[in-house]
């Protein structure tokens, strides 16, 4: 079984060399664009891959898994348990500027070859398209194709594109960047492949087919080629093809390297206790990750339960009201997440794409009729990789899998021992299974993954109580959040333009954006 510290030995190296070259550096490019005299595009490299990965993952590290209830909180009522959406931000668009710099400085450097170049300019299309999609699925609407003219062109309030737009702009964002990494050589100043551009290529690609499915609404739009896209990727492109090639951060043991949730000086690892939603799941689907991925009640252990009985695990409905969720808490009478998450100062890699979730996606690409093949074969081997993913990334200790080892053995014949996980006859039934292992892939990964899925095809089901949902209408979940006060401060006039075209002037956290309609 390949060890979890494997992996990151190898990358701590390169992590603490760019994050002692990146601090000084960017604090300058930060605070003082116009004074910047030098730079190199393997530092800016770093600062981007670092934008959408670990930072990403760390800001509001439990909220994020909030959203998409796996994780409930016991100190105080939280926001993103109780389905209170607000103002999101527009930060992302400043992480651009950083990459325009990086092809800048690739392009003006001195001995670097065409290829290497190509690679930063692929690099600048992909953390755009990822930026941008991301920005885009909080809200609908937004600045592209006039964004980031501040500079260039003194433009400091942009236009708005429309979502169709927005996406299919990202989607040749897409396509370039695979195409410019095929003509490129590796780089220096990744941390995550170690430049390495054939694999890049994979994760480009696999990017794009999660682009393509929250479009399977819109495969009647000529203009977006949404199925014909999604073919082609598939049959003529490279795809992530093992966990070896996860789109992920690993952590390392050294100051600002660890795993989020690590409890050096992390007094919060009081608080989360897991959601009936996940653990209700893994109970019925008899899946040993329940061991891994929670801690047995206290109480039932007290009361002559074994660490390794299923009974002994007891989600919490992150809909109740805080008060008895409070009053749980007091008991110990719940689910804690496991050890693990706390104990280990690597803990496991966060991924933003992995080998699972493509097979996954290819499940469902395939049940949609947009590929041939099998879909059983893909659900089955997005169940295994998923579940080899965890075992690889975990110590074989009795205090992270609770006398559930999942070797190779089980995970090999999980799927025909498991009738409960075994292909349905049915579309729909299909789409169900399809999602809800892609649900529990992501547990304290891809953050909000969980929450998106949800909003877009409506599984898993979430529990929505009407007496704790702070939401109006209290008997649904919020599908998108409000826009940024600072658009409502300076580019007012463009972000109610774009408000009356999607919402009829609501900026309301129910308004269905064009992807959802």
């Amino acid at each position: 079984m390949k060890s979890i510290y494997k992996k990151a030995a190898l990358g701590s190296a390169l992590l603490l060399l760019l994050h002692t070259a990146c601090t000084g550096d960017f604090d300058e490019i930060n605070t003082n664009p116009d004074g910047i005299t030098s730079g190199s595009p393997e530092t800016l490299a770093s600062q981007v891959i670092l934008n959408i990965t670990r930072e990403d993952i760390a800001s509001n590290f439990m909220g994020q898994h909030m959203y998409s209830k796996y994780i409930l909180w016991s100190e105080f009522p939280r926001n993103e348990q109780y389905n209170r959406f607000s103002r999101t931000d527009f930060n992302k668009m400043s992480r651009l500027v950083d990459a325009d710099k990086m092809v800048e400085y690739a392009e003006s450097t001195e001995g670097l070859g065409e290829g290497i170049v190509n690679s930063y300019r692929a690099l600048r299309h992909f953390v755009r398209a990822v930026n941008f999609f991301n920005m885009s699925i909080e809200v609908g609407d937004i600045p592209y194709s006039d964004a980031l003219k501040g500079e260039s062109e003194s433009n400091l309030r942009p236009l708005y594109d429309t979502q169709k737009e927005v996406f299919a702009g990202i989607l040749d964002e897409l396509d370039e960047a695979d195409a410019l990494f095929a003509a490129g050589e590796d780089f220096t100043g990744d941390m995550i492949y170690e430049g390495n551009v054939g694999q890049w290529r994979k994760a480009v690609n696999a990017f794009e087919l999660k682009v393509l499915l929250y479009l399977y609404k819109k495969t009647a739009d000529t203009d977006l080629r949404v199925r014909e896209r999604f073919a082609d990727i598939v049959a003529n492109r490279p795809l992530i093809q093992g966990n070896e090639d996860n789109f992920e951060l690993n952590y390392v043991n050294a100051a600002n390297q660890m795993y989020p949730f690590y409890k050096l000086g992390n007094q919060s690892v009081i608080y989360p206790m897991v959601s009936s939603v996940i653990i209700d799941k893994l109970k019925e689907f008899e899946d040993f990750r329940l061991f891994y991925y929670a801690a047995p009640s206290p109480v039932a252990i007290e009361g002559g339960a074994d660490v390794s009985d299923y009974d002994a695990y007891k989600g919490t409905d992150p809909s109740m009201p805080y008060a008895d969720m409070q009053s749980i808490h007091a008991t110990d009478d719940y689910s804690d997440i496991n050890d693990r998450y706390k104990e280990i100062p690597e803990g496991e890699p966060v991924f933003i794409m992995s080998y699972a979730q493509v097979q996954f996606m290819l499940a469902e690409g395939n049940i949609r009729g947009w590929i041939s093949g099998n879909a059983e074969s893909f659900y089955r081997e997005g169940i295994r990789a998923a579940m080899s993913f965890v075992a690889e990334n975990t110590p074989e200790r009795a205090a992270f899998n609770h006398g559930r080892l999942m070797d190779a053995d089980y995970i090999d014949n999980y799927y025909d021992n498991t009738p409960a996980v075994q292909f349905a006859g049915t579309f729909e039934a299909q789409l169900e299974q399809i999602i809800t292992q892609k649900y529990i892939c992501t547990f304290m990964q891809a953050p909000r993954e969980g929450f998106y899925e949800n909003r877009r095809t409506g599984y898993p089901e979430f529990p929505v109580n009407p007496a704790t949902n702070e939401n109006i209408p209290s008997d649904r979940l919020p599908v998108r959040w409000l826009y940024p006060q600072n658009e409502l401060d300076y580019n007012s006039t463009h972000l109610n333009e774009a408000i009356d075209r999607q919402y009829s002037g609501n900026d309301n956290v129910n308004e269905l954006m064009w992807i959802l309609q």
